[in-house]
């Protein structure tokens, strides 16, 4: 059964730094698409940073890009997303999520089949 657990969520002044983590197990194949997805309360879900297994893209939002970066630890299954000049409006929950096997980034955030329990970024002075 495949299990992701994020981390590294916290409390950060405008400007500042965060480095989410999600430790996966549970895979049966190196191949696995994984991504951050993000939600405020009462907002639709956004889908920030993608790595998709069948070609090794990594993809952003473009309200992210330039500030978030993925990268992955493939010897200790981890992955992570690293957020610098934060703005308040990247204050939500965040959570990784993956579609298992060879696959691309989904344009449907519900074709992701496993979810972590996700963890609290707040940006706030």
């Amino acid at each position: 059964q495949v299990q992701l657990v994020e981390s590294g969520g916290g409390l950060v002044q405008p400007g500042g730094s965060l480095r989410l983590s999600c430790t996966t197990s549970g895979f049966t194949s190196d191949y696995y698409t994984i991504g951050w997805v993000r939600q405020v309360p009462g907002k639709e879900r956004e889908g920030v940073s993608c790595f998709e297994s069948v070609d090794g893209g990594t993809y952003y939002a473009d309200s992210v890009k330039g500030r978030f970066t993925f990268s992955r630890d493939s010897a200790r299954n981890i992955v992570y997303l690293q957020m610098n000049r934060l703005k308040p409006e990247d204050t939500a929950v965040y959570y990784c999520a993956a579609v298992p096997g060879d696959s691309y980034c989904p344009d449907d955030l519900d074709d992701y089949r496993v979810w972590g329990q996700g963890t609290q970024v707040t940006v706030s002075s």
